[in-house]
């Protein structure tokens, strides 16, 4: 019983853990990376589909992508995307192969950067202490039902705030390198 709890409370905060990771690929360090675009939504003869499911998408320097669409006629909604895009980047197409040039990075740019991802960093820390408030609560409910004994759901909630340390820490280790990264010029 106990044991199912843990599993699901270290499942779940692995999610969290997951997605923050995932929003930290999204952002724009100055060093070009295909993450950075390909979850950009393309008009796909009438369906938004993710750009890395309608082109390549690669690395041709630091500083530049290289999106190469599997059909020709895909060129144009593909620019437009990442014209919609909240990136700030301007494609510049040569026939079929579209360049996307990253600008460097200003100092003021960087610290705003460095500030959302503090911010995701506590959205994420704070998913993992939700978790654990509710795999608490229903120690809490398994003891008063006294399926579990006292001894047991004291356990049980050392054992789940080891976990939820042992979290946080992984998102703070997460969040130093990101900012390392960011504030290298």
């Amino acid at each position: 019983m106990l044991d199912d709890l843990k599993k699901d409370a270290t499942v779940r905060m692995q999610k969290c853990v997951q997605i923050f990771m995932a929003d930290l690929k999204k952002m724009r360090t100055g060093r070009a990376h295909p993450s950075l675009v390909e979850h950009l939504k393309v008009d796909y003869y009438g369906a938004d589909m993710p750009l890395n499911q309608v082109a390549n998408i690669s690395v041709e320097d630091a500083r530049t992508l290289v999106v190469s669409p599997w059909e020709k006629t895909m060129v144009g909604p593909i620019e437009k995307a990442i014209h919609k895009s909240d990136l700030g980047l301007t494609p510049m197409t040569a026939g079929a192969v579209i360049r996307i040039p990253l600008p460097p990075l200003t100092e003021e740019r960087r610290r705003d950067i460095t500030k959302v991802v503090r911010q995701d960093a506590e959205s994420a820390r704070v998913a993992v202490r939700n978790v654990r408030r509710d795999v608490l609560a229903d120690a809490k409910e398994l003891l008063k039902k006294k399926e579990i004994s006292q001894d047991d759901e004291r356990k049980a909630q050392d054992d789940i705030q080891k976990l939820t340390d042992r979290h946080i820490a992984e998102i703070d280790q997460q969040l130093g390198a990101k900012e390392k990264e960011i504030l290298q010029v």
